[in-house]
């Protein structure tokens, strides 16, 4: 059989040689002058990318092999199907077939994907419209989108490629796709795992079998991104808890026959716990060893923690970095005692060589100009390398919002061994908006708004926005206009126009208002890289418009300074915001003062409002916030504090459990008319959404609130709070971030206006 089979093979071999020797005579000519060169053939291709494609011109001499070299060329374009070349007298012909071209993609039982997304992936391997195509290129298409689906946890679905030719030489594509159901996780197990529990280390995982609320996070749907990720929370978890040998053995991933079950099994070996027994330092630090060891965070005497490795080492290079060594090196090398389980570390430190900025180079930028970019960098080219100034730069940079991805790389300069290059690199993301929409809130009632907005308009780092916004309450039209450099060092201006419509909130109905119409202008002005400090002045009229119900103590202004008061406030104003983000923040701070001066016009006034939060990361699913906020206003010059400028309180965003706006003095007729203090006091402790892994766009909360409104001569007595306790769901939804609480008042006085369920689209604490 083996005899025979080499016979056939032999065969096979001598009658291709055959062949080819063949063809090669059949074509073989003698070399001559080329006269001319004729295309014959084309129908899209333009007959200069023939041309520009042939190893010879007209009047050069043709031979076989730049006719050989010739068709591998014109194939290598990868447009045609078939080429020759035929001679006639000393005329060459080239003679070509197009390939069709790709005149449309569709997709038909697309759910899980929008086309856009498909069609994005299918330009990826080559296919989209306009482009030539062959079936290969079909059968790389039909694999990334099951690679695509697969990626979704989708195994059974299934493709079938329709090919339809269309005139002039072009094919529709439609790829016919059945989905089928996701495969689902239905086990994970960890073996080997002794010092914690199954359910503990799980519980890390973003992976899990599944819940009531899996429709919505999608958590027990097998991706293999998303098990390396859960793998390496695993591996730290260990390796912050003193486990220092821990490694994952493997990793087994089995699927159902009907494909659509999935077991995990994850395989650990722990090791020991070992404890740090000392740390000391080897190398060139500078003569700095005393700044270098205030940097170690590597305590003795606890167990290990490679997060503080990583942290001490980090911290190193950085500090390095602040004295132009961008090349430094520092490595941690681990003494480990097993008789013991300790370990000791030799933190090895090597500055190299000091290196200077020589040019930065900005990359990414589409739209925003290369100033807008360049102008937040502290470091500056032909100085020193200076790692802190770097990352400042980086942060900066982030900070303005209009870029998904921004990050440096350092670059050598060849030759110079002493100079780099630094490339930042950003990704543009859309700085403008239009919405249209409507919400509902249980103060508001039924609201519409309206607004666009530029954050970077024309690429210039200027913000424009008109903002429309109309409810039961609370109407308001503005238009802003900042250019956050207005100087070449920083200092921000905003111009301002608006009108306002406030009713305050009152179960007693009427039709009542106040008014206020009025423009601004404002400076930011940075004191620091944290901190900024506005001054600003207002020129505002705020018209007390008479209804059915109006307050006794609005007509009581009124009739004493007049039902339209104009006013040129002077404003100075604070913040510091150093939150991980500003709708679902988790660490860090923000800080704001606001202080109003009515020095001139009809009203005499100050009012001051100080706002502190607090967001502490108890660990990966817990955070605990803090919110304080204290409201100040006083009458001058003998006037009382105007009652339009009043605060108040009750509700979200204030002491939850009581009617919107309803905490404080009410006048005599019962109307609630807020008043020139304000106490507000939250704590709130948050968590995932059972079902909802750890997905931080839909948590739980548990809060306590305390707070209450002071008219102007009354004193701020704390037993006077008013305080509840509750839970809540906080969802970022696709509407807009979402606040649901419901609230006991837990100290109430007679009176009060209850209200224990309350809900609200957008922001507040």
């Amino acid at each position: 059989m083996n005899k025979q089979l080499t016979r056939f093979r032999l065969r096979t071999v001598a009658a291709v040689a055959a062949m080819i020797l063949a063809a090669n005579t059949a074509w073989a000519v003698d070399p001559f002058t080329v006269r001319d060169i004729r295309v014959e053939g084309l129908q899209r291709v333009e007959p200069g990318t023939i041309f520009a494609s042939l190893p010879f011109r007209v009047g050069e001499t043709y031979n076989d092999e730049k006719g050989s070299a010739a068709i591998r060329a014109l194939f290598a374009l990868g447009l045609f199907k078939d080429v020759r070349l035929e001679t006639n007298g000393d005329v060459l012909v080239v003679i070509v077939e197009e390939r069709p071209t790709v005149a449309d993609v569709d997709f038909v039982g697309t759910k899980e994907f929008d086309k856009d997304t498909l069609k994005k992936a299918m330009r990826e391997v080559g296919l989209a419209e306009g482009r030539p195509f062959d079936k290969a290129l079909a059968d790389r298409a039909e694999q990334e989108l099951k690679r695509q689906y697969i990626g979704r946890s989708l195994y059974g679905v299934d493709v079938v490629t329709t090919v339809t030719p269309v005139e002039r030489n072009r094919v529709n594509l439609t790829f016919t796709v059945v989905e089928g159901e996701p495969a689902k996780i239905r086990e994970i197990h960890l073996v080997g795992n002794k010092a914690f529990s199954e359910s503990t280390l799980r519980g890390l995982f973003d992976l899990d079998t599944g819940g009531w609320l899996s429709w919505y996070t999608k958590s027990d749907r097998y991706s293999r991104t998303k098990l390396n990720a859960d793998l390496e929370t695993l591996r730290s978890y260990y390796l912050a808890r003193g486990y220092l040998e821990f490694r994952i053995d493997s990793t087994q991933v089995a699927i159902s026959p009907d494909k659509k079950d999935i077991s995990i099994t994850i395989n650990v070996t722990e090791g020991d716990l070992f404890v740090v027994s000392g740390v000391k330092l080897e190398g060139n630090y500078l003569g700095k060893d005393d700044e270098f060891k205030s940097l170690i965070t590597i305590h003795p005497g606890e167990p290990y923690n490679a997060d503080d490795v990583a942290q001490t080492t980090k911290a190193f290079t950085d500090y390095y970095g602040n004295f132009g060594f961008a090349f430094a090196r520092v490595e941690a090398r681990p003494e480990i005692d097993h008789k013991t389980n300790r370990v000791s570390f030799v933190l090895v430190g090597e500055p190299s060589r000091r290196a200077y900025v020589r040019r930065i180079h900005v990359a990414g930028n589409t739209r925003t100009r290369d100033e807008v970019i360049r102008r937040e960098f502290r470091q500056f080219e032909a100085s020193w390398y200076d790692g802190e100034r770097i990352k400042l730069s980086r942060d900066r940079v982030d900070r303005l919002g209009f870029f998904k991805d921004v990050n440096i790389e350092t670059q050598e300069v060849p030759g110079s061994p002493d100079q780099i290059d630094l490339v930042i690199n950003v990704t543009e993301k859309p700085a403008g908006s239009i919405q249209l929409g409507a919400g509902y809130s249980s103060a508001d009632r039924i609201s519409l708004s309206f607004s666009i907005k530029n954050e970077n308009v024309f690429g210039s780092g200027n913000y424009l926005g008109l903002q429309v916004n109309t409810s039961k309450y609370n109407r308001i039209i503005s238009l802003d206009a900042t250019d956050p450099y207005f100087t070449p060092d920083g200092i921000s201006r905003t111009l301002s126009v608006y009108q306002r419509s406030l009713r305050p909130y009152s179960d007693m109905g009427g039709n009542y208002r106040l008014v206020t119409s009025g423009a601004g202008l404002r400076f930011g002005i940075p004191f620091s890289e944290a901190d900024r400090v506005f001054l600003g002045i207002n020129g505002e009229q705020t018209k007390i418009q008479p209804g059915t119900n109006i307050p006794a103590a609005y007509l009581a202004y009124a009739e004493n300074y007049g039902y339209t008061s104009t006013a040129f406030p002077l404003t100075l104003g604070w913040s510091r915001d150093d939150r991980d983000s500003a709708l679902a923040p988790n660490s860090g701070r923000y800080q704001r003062l606001n202080s109003e001066w009515g020095a001139f016009g009809d009203t005499r006034y100050v009012r001051n409002n100080y706002q502190y939060q607090q967001y502490i990361p108890l660990n990966k699913k817990y955070t605990l916030a803090f919110n304080g906020e204290l409201g100040l206003g006083k009458g001058l010059e003998g006037r009382p504090f105007p009652v339009f400028k009043n605060f108040y309180g009750g509700g979200l965003g204030s002491v939850r459990g009581f009617d919107q706006g309803t905490l404080g003095p009410h006048d005599v007729t019962g109307a609630i008319v807020g008043g020139a203090k304000k106490v507000v006091m939250n704590a709130e402790l948050t968590a995932p959404f059972p079902g909802a892994g750890n997905d931080r766009t839909l948590r739980i909360f548990a809060f306590g609130d305390a707070g209450n409104i002071y008219g102007e001569t009354e004193r701020i007595l704390f037993n006077e709070l008013r305080s509840s306790v509750g839970f809540g769901l906080s969802w970022i939804s696709p509407m807009g971030p979402l606040r649901f609480a419901i609230a006991n008042p837990v100290r109430k006085f007679p009176g009060d206006r209850i209200q224990r369920l309350q809900f609200q689209i957008g922001t507040s604490f």
